[in-house]
């Protein structure tokens, strides 16, 4: 998908049915990276390299157009209305998406991540996906010395952590109850309990307390997985997030050459004559050997342990 101007382009390709997912784009409009059909910023496609040049003009039928939907950006976020009729072209302009002016102030800097959760609302039943975004007031400077990975690695997806298990088995007492009773499954009577408690009216009021999946998918809950998937790191954040998946990959890589220097440490010493290699040497290589050794084990438990899964006990805490 691109994003031209307000519009947002997609598209499922014929032949294969294959979904438009990675493109390139120029001159405003995309290029299908698989196949290389050509589209512009109106969505009509423009070019189908596979057909015959002097054949009928296929990329002009209407199957092969894009579909358009009214988009903006706000926050580094991508907001679309999610229909394609005429008639809510200019809807942008009218219900533009909630603004914050504490995150395009000049003298912080922005901190943004996102996680899918095997719990709660509304991508599907059981599975929902945050967003988050903060400003930080240390000022712009903070951005070019510590890279973003430790602060999502950090306090960032730890928070997360902490309520993972809490809100999954909420949902669940909820569910239980009936959407339409869900106070009888907590209890909520402080101030800071208002936004819960607003929530849940704003719910009620303009979607009967659930969402509306149109049949798409049933009100079940899927069954509660392991505890290992329930608090994954990788696959709810670190895959899509720039940051974070190009340290996973940096730090895997120093991983194994660590663990390269270590073998190839020992082979030269087990290798080489003594006469050859004096006694210092040979224990230096050796102790480094080791030292590579022992830094890659440790390597590989951060990696794990901040990237993959990270237990959280409240108990212990």
């Amino acid at each position: 998908m691109t994003v031209h101007g307000r519009c947002l382009m997609m598209h499922v390709l014929t032949d294969w049915l294959h979904c438009l997912t990675e493109e390139s784009t120029s001159g405003g409009g995309c290029s299908g990276a698989y196949h290389g059909w050509c589209f512009n910023g109106n969505g009509d496609c423009k070019l189908i390299p596979q057909a015959a040049p002097d054949g009928p003009p296929v990329n002009t039928l209407k199957k092969v157009c894009v579909a358009i939907y009214p988009s903006t950006v706000q926050h580094d976020i991508l907001w679309f209305w999610p229909n394609t009729d005429p008639k809510y072209k200019d809807i942008i302009q009218k219900k533009k998406p909630p603004y914050l002016p504490e995150l395009d102030d000049p003298s912080s800097a922005k901190l943004m991540g996102s996680r899918d959760f095997p719990y709660g609302i509304p991508v599907s039943p059981g599975n929902s996906r945050l967003i988050w975004s903060y400003p930080s007031f240390f000022g712009g400077w903070i951005d070019k010395i510590i890279p973003k990975w430790i602060f999502h690695i950090g306090m960032d997806l730890l928070v997360q952590d902490s309520d993972l298990s809490i809100l999954h088995v909420e949902e669940r007492k909820i569910m239980n109850v009936g959407p339409a009773n869900w106070q009888k499954a907590c209890f909520v009577p402080t101030k800071a309990d208002a936004f819960v408690v607003g929530f849940r009216r704003w719910l009620r009021k303009y979607a009967g307390g659930q969402i509306n999946w149109g049949g798409k998918f049933s009100e079940i809950l899927p069954p509660t997985p392991p505890r290992e998937q329930l608090m994954d790191r990788y696959w709810s954040h670190v895959v899509n997030c720039r940051s974070c998946n190009s340290a996973y990959k940096s730090l895997n890589a120093v991983e194994v050459i660590l663990q390269i220097i270590s073998i190839v440490s020992i082979g030269v010493v087990a290798a080489t004559k003594q006469s050859v290699m004096s006694a210092t040497t040979r224990t230096m290589a050796v102790l480094m050997a080791v030292v590579c050794f022992a830094a890659s084990r440790w390597l590989a438990h951060f990696i794990n342990k901040n990237f993959h899964y990270h237990d959280y006990n409240h108990a212990s805490r």
